[in-house]
């Protein structure tokens, strides 16, 4: 069976949600956050102390995007995904991984430097420069949503690329730093969260 290692509001989110979304059966094992600091006995599944972590017989995954590939090409029957021969298939892929590079990556530096360190490590101007960063990624989307026929990011397709920007797009606004969204992405994020798999998986 599918374990994943889990800590609420973290990247291990977009698995989980997943793995409703697919209706799968997995073993959910919870973790305190940060589970490196708080769950040392972590260390000996993964050395990292990072979340998520899949482990599927022999498989033993800890990237966000590429687990939910796997669960999707393994598990999936391929509604979630873009197949490589389909027009959008780019597209597809790019937006898969903004979510993380372009969008959650940047924010939880920034949110690293403005919250998380001890108050005499922070770095205000470190924070500021990357939250600029995501902001202007945030107007990049808002645009890209506005050309869009259809309510997710591939059109009707609801795909793996919602699930990765909806878990940025969800991070931003827990920290009450989404006042760079624009009327496209809020809409778009308040489709997502409505969705009965993300709720069922928020709640965990």
């Amino acid at each position: 069976m599918i374990s994943l290692y889990h800590c609420a509001g973290s990247r291990s989110l977009r698995c989980l949600w997943l793995l409703e979304e697919l209706g799968a059966d997995y073993e959910l094992k919870a973790m305190p956050f940060p589970p490196r600091f708080k769950a040392p006995e972590f260390l000996a599944v993964n050395p990292l102390g990072s979340v998520p972590y899949l482990i599927d017989g022999d498989v033993e995954m800890d990237e966000s995007c590429a687990i939910l590939q796997y669960l999707a090409g393994r598990y999936g029957d391929g509604s979630l995904e873009i197949a490589a021969d389909h027009p959008a298939y780019g597209h597809y892929l790019n937006a898969l991984y903004f979510g993380e590079c372009a969008l959650a990556g940047p924010q939880a530096v920034a949110l690293r430097y403005r919250f998380f360190l001890p108050a005499d490590q922070r770095q205000p101007a470190v924070a500021d420069d990357y939250q600029a960063m995501v902001n202007e990624r945030l107007a990049v989307l808002n645009a890209q949503l506005q050309r869009v026929e259809g309510d997710f990011l591939c059109g009707d397709r609801f795909t793996l690329a919602d699930i990765s920007v909806g878990y940025a797009l969800l991070l931003i606004s827990h920290f009450k730093l989404d006042e760079a969204f624009g009327d496209e992405v809020r809409a778009y994020a308040q489709r997502l969260f409505s969705r009965p798999a993300f709720q069922r998986a928020a709640a965990l």
